[in-house]
Parts: C-alpha cells; structure tokens; sequence
C-alpha cells in the first residue's frame, strides 16, 4: 500500500532579533571592519612574508644538504636534457654523475678504513704525548735540580684541561639557547636571499612580475619544449615564430594568447608539457593554463602575473551586502572569480549540482555558499542530509524543512529515505495537472560517498547503498536525475575522492553543474567533470593541495563559458560559519517559520525482484521488453524509467539474469523464484 508524501509541518517563529543575534550581528560589523583595514592586511602580509621566508629557508637548505649527499643534481639535470632532446648533454650528465658516485665510494672506503685504524691510533698518540710530557719534565727537573719537577708539564695540561671544561660550562647553557635562534636566522636568511615568500606577500617595492609576456618570450618558450617538429618550424620561419601567435591582450591578472601550432605538432602534446612551458616562461606551473579553443590545431594560453594567483580574493557578496536577495527562476548566485579576476555567478534554476574533490579542500564550503545564497528565496525549500556530521550544515536548521546530520551507517540510511522521499514528492507533482507551478525543492546530500559506500541492507534484502541497480541510493538519485527537474526537484552532491564505487557514473553524468576541486589523478578528475572537459584542457588534478583550496574546475550547464570552452576555473569565495549563520538568519526572516525534522518516515520499500515475480504470474519465461511493459504499469514512477540494461544489471545480482531463448531474451521464472528463496534463506 503506497503510503502519503511526508509533507514539512511549518510553524510560526517570530522575527524579532534577539539581543544574542544582535551582539553577534556587531561582534561580525567589527571583525568585518578590522579585516577590511589595511593595517590588519599588511601585518597579515609581515606575518606570512616571514613565516614563508623560514619555511622556504628550511626547504632550501634541505635541498641543498640533500644535493651535495647524493646524485639528485646529476639527476635532475639528466631528466631536463631528456625532456629537451639534447642527448649531448644527457651523456654529459650520466659522466659526471659517475665521476660523482666513484668519489663518494672512495671517501666512504677512507672513513671506514679510518674508522677501523682509530683505536691503534689514538694509542699511539696518547703514549707519544705522554712520553714528550715526560722527557720534558726531567729535562725541567734536570735544570732545576728539584725533582719535583718531572711532573709540572703533566700538571699544566691538566690544569688547561680543566679550564677549558670551566669555559664550557659557563658557555653551554647560553650557547644552547641561542642556537635555536641562530638556526632560525640562518634559513630566514636563505628564505629571503632566495624570495621564497609568494609575491602578493612581499613589499610593493621587491615584487617581481616575473617578466613580461612578450611574443618573441612566448615564441621561445615553445621552441624549448623539447618537440622537435615545433622546434624545427619554428627555426625554418622568417618571421622566427611570430605568425604562430595572436595579439597578446590582457586578461584579469595575466594575459591571453591563442598559438595556432604547425603541422606534425597536436594539442596534446603541448598540453602534456604544461610545467616546462611555465617555467620556460618564468611562471610557476599553477600561473598557466592551457585551452584549446575552436580553432582546429590551437591551444590557449592563459598566463597569470607572478603571484598574483596566490593572493586571496575578497569576501563574497552575501556576508558584504545585507540587502541582497535571490531569484531562483532568473538570478545568478555569486561564487566566486575567474582566472581573470572578474565575477563569476551560477545559475541554479532547475539544475542538479555535483561538486567533488580531495578531502578538506573547500568542497563543503564551495557547495554551502551556492546554498546560503538560494536560502534568501523564500520559496525554496532544502532537505539536506549532512554525512560528516560536524556541524556545517547546524545553521540550517529552522530554515531546512529535513536536516540529518552525522557520519553512521544509520545517518547514511536515514539520508538514503530521505532521498526515497524525495523521488515520492517528485512523482505527487508530477501526477498533478500539466502547468502545475511548485515550490523548488533542493535536496542537497554532503559526503554522498558515505550513502554509496553504506553496507546496511533494508528488510527486503535490499543494501541502502553500492553502486548498481540494487543499491536504494544509487536508484532514487538516477530518478531524481531523470525527472525531478521537470517539477523543480533537484539534486545537490558532495563527494570525495571520486571512483566508480562513490561515484557511479550513470549517477555523475546526470549533473547538469559539474565542479572539482583539487583531485589525485587525471582518471579522477576525467570522473568528477567529464572526458570533454578534461581533453578541452581542464586539469583539477594539477591544482596544488592545500594552496588551491577552494579553487574550482567547472563543467556544464549554468554558468557563463568563454567560446569554444568547455570548463572554466573559478576562487570561490569562502564563507565562515558566523558569516553563514548570518545569512541563515536573514533567509529565515523571510519565512513564516520551518519546523527541521531531522528523521523521515521511510516511504513504501520497492521490491523489484517481487514486482518481477508478481508480473512474470504463471508464465515461466517471458521476454525482457513485456517484463518492463508490466512493471512500469504496475509502478510507473519506479521501473518507467528502467532499460534492459538495468533489469539484467539488477537481476544478475542475485543470478537469475536473462537468458536467450528461440532468438530472444527472456526472464526465467524459476531464477528469479530460487533468487527471492536464497534472499530468505540469507
């Protein structure tokens, strides 16, 4: 028996600011101020400028003890000669690399030797000074005639001795103190000798742009790649290069140049080596971006000034302007910048949204700040389950209609029937009649690889998570994917860490927002945006970790694309707690009141392998096409979606998947009868 919708009880909350809210409403006016103070900025700026000078210090000089113990120069110096196509050189390095590793050999050979030969020694020069102590005492003893006096040098060594260890003793305890300190000045001053601090750190004055971007800089950059038919054609042109570049124009911190490349050269190949280019324009490899536009056999070059990624944009819109509003039909939430430092916004209209990306890189922060600005549209409607359960959804509730928050397989199922609820809301609209107007709903799911790696199994036998047709989560999340935005239900994700077993493809590819943040690898990062957008030249995974946080690599619907691009790189703003739960207060200023469930009534469970069964009646075969005619008569809203393909992925999960018979694929009902008997039996 199909059981009703669960529908939010609202209640009343009254509106007027509590004293708490408006200490804290100044407590943030105040903090909002000093950070805004370009004191605060530039002792911000002193502090990091010289933390940075004792970290890259510390990093230099362990670069520097570790090249002088082993091969790593020989080394490095051969990798760069390889990349370049000079074997003249590589031959040259492997020699003085050997000529390195047999000196080495020989003066470990010595010590050891040495080692061996010490005691003997040290012997043979305690009794030698003995002996000379001795012979001068009697020739003293002689001449004073006092023999006394055969023990006076004995005496005076001794007596320097001890004076020497008085000395130390005095010397120690200082000399142990400040040698922390002189340590700490030695690589502060290597750290500052070498400008290890980021550029948007240092003094105006001692900042360094890294040189200009100039065509023939560009043109040459190219040349030493290491690709020999660039290489070739290059020096083969009269012009020496010039006519492979457009006009080099100037794009938000950086500029922009399109390289149309010569015959025998592809993209990929100059896409593959991104650092060398970078460095071969005196650019860190992060400070450049290649693209391929259009234009057939033409890469993009976006090249950032010297540091100037590295500084941190301003605060987002929404904890600046108290007035500001949403619109979830026509208006753009504000996330952040793009590479050219302009505003970046993202439309959210009837649009599922997945954002994925390595742990404690921004990605909650990067997926609150799109939700706090659709908040302030009173018309919205949030069920969100919160699968880290720490807190950074709490300022939600009283504003959520469903908030579930916390990191157990029992959070992960009560999710899991959240999203179930969801796909049962979206088939009462879609029951209703044609030109119906509904609320958005927007069920947002934090860590959804929590709910796709749940081992917990309903009472139908039926696991709460995995990755195929039997999981519950896999199959409300495709549903809501195929329908839900025809009647404004959609479907937010976070992720991390993207593999086929939390990120089920037919599950990421039903996101019309596709967002990464920094990943390990390009085959993830190939699952979080796409194939297009990676071989269009997006490249989450060679985002830094740690320095890119919050930095996003966007793909799909919503948000404004240059032509011809197929992703897009945008800072994203970052919004503290105090921040969100002032915005929070505003969205909820806008409501009459919300009652926050933090469980579900779980909705009918659907038992495929049952309905199969149920359908199949007395027959003991029947073919795959009439199997899903029946079922998707018998619950349209759960199998009118299914394929073949997904009714044998799901009945191969339990061994009964079709067969063929007389020329047709058929489903056997004894196999799916001995499949429900062993389900039981289990």
């Amino acid at each position: 028996m199909t059981t009703q919708p669960v529908r939010p009880v609202l209640v009343s909350l009254d509106k007027t600011e509590t004293p708490a809210a408006s200490r804290r409403r100044l407590r943030l006016d105040a903090l909002r101020d000093v950070l805004a103070d370009e004191r605060t900025r530039t002792a911000a700026r002193l502090l990091y400028r010289h933390g940075a000078f004792i970290v890259g210090g510390t990093r230099t000089l362990g670069r520097r003890v570790w090249d002088g113990r082993t091969a790593a120069r020989y080394e490095r110096m051969i990798r760069a000669a390889e990349a370049a196509g000079l074997l003249d050189e590589v031959e040259k390095w492997e020699a003085r690399g050997a000529v390195f590793r047999a000196a080495r050999h020989q003066r470990r050979m010595q010590l050891l030797a040495a080692l061996i030969s010490l005691p003997k020694a040290v012997a043979s020069a305690v009794a030698t000074g003995a002996g000379l102590l001795l012979l001068l005492g009697l020739l003293l003893a002689w001449a004073n005639h006092d023999v006394s006096d055969v023990l006076a040098p004995t005496h005076a060594v001794i007596e320097a001795v001890r004076l020497v260890a008085l000395v130390a003793g005095v010397v120690w305890r200082p000399a142990l103190f400040a040698l922390p300190w002189i340590g700490l000045a030695t690589v502060w001053a290597i750290g500052r000798h070498a400008r290890t601090a980021p550029q948007w750190a240092l003094p105006p004055h001692q900042r360094d742009d890294g040189g200009p971007v100039t065509p023939s800089a560009v043109v040459v950059a190219l040349r030493d790649l290491g690709i020999s038919a660039l290489r070739k054609a290059v020096e083969a042109m009269g012009d020496a290069g010039a006519s492979l570049l457009s006009p080099i124009v100037i794009a938000g911190c950086g500029v922009e140049v399109d390289v149309t490349l010569p015959t025998g050269v592809s993209t990929n190949e100059i896409q593959a080596r991104r650092r060398k280019l970078a460095e071969n324009l005196n650019r860190h490899e992060h400070e450049v971006f290649i693209t391929i536009p259009e234009a057939a056999r033409t890469v993009r070059l976006w090249i950032a000034d010297s540091g100037a990624l590295d500084e941190p944009i301003g605060p987002s819109p929404l904890a600046l302007d108290e007035t500001l509003t949403a619109d979830y039909r026509t208006g753009r939430a504000p996330w952040g910048q793009n590479l050219r430092g302009d505003a970046t916004a993202i439309s959210l209209y009837q649009r599922h949204v997945l954002v994925t990306g390595l742990s404690n890189q921004g990605k909650t922060a990067a997926l609150r700040a799109l939700a706090l600005w659709l908040a302030l549209d009173a018309s919205v409607d949030f069920w969100i389950g919160d699968l880290k359960g720490v807190g950074d959804w709490a300022m939600f509730e009283g504003l959520a209609s469903v908030l579930i928050q916390g990191p157990t397989d029992e959070h992960a199922a009560a999710v899991t029937e959240m999203v179930e609820a969801g796909v049962q809301e979206m088939e009462r609209r879609l029951q209703e009649p044609p030109g119906t107007a509904h609320d958005p709903l927007v069920i947002i799911v934090d860590e959804a690889q929590v709910a796709f790696m749940n081992p917990q199994k309903g009472a139908d036998g039926r696991p709460y998570g995995g990755s195929k047709a039997t999981s519950r989560y896999f199959m409300a999340a495709r549903r809501i994917h195929n329908q839900g935005r025809a009647v404004s239900v959609t479907l937010w994700q976070g992720t991390q860490d993207p593999t086929d077993q939390n990120l089920p493809k037919l599950v990421r590819e039903g996101a019309h927002v596709r967002a990464s943040l920094v990943v390990g690898t390009e085959s993830q990062g190939r699952m979080a945006l796409g194939d297009k957008a990676i071989d269009g030249g997006a490249a989450p995974h060679l985002l830094r970790q740690g320095l890119d946080k919050g930095t996003l690599v966007v793909a799909g619907d919503g948000i404004t694309l240059e032509p011809g691009q197929s992703s897009i790189t945008v800072r994203t703003h970052f919004v503290d707690d105090d921040q969100a739960e002032e915005i929070t207060d505003r969205a909820k200023a806008l409501r009459s009141g919300v009652s926050t469930l933090h469980k579900l009534t779980p909705v009918r469970d659907v038992d495929p392998l049952a309905d199969i069964l149920a359908v199949l009646g007395t027959e003991s075969r029947m073919r795959t096409q009439e199997v899903l005619q029946r079922l998707a008569e018998r619950d349209p809203g759960t199998y009118r979606p299914w394929t073949p393909g997904d009714l044998r992925e799901f009945l191969d999960e339990y061994d009964a998947a079709p067969y063929k018979s007389d020329g047709v694929m058929v489903v056997g009902r004894d196999r799916v009868r001995d499949a429900i008997a062993k389900r039981q039996a289990a």
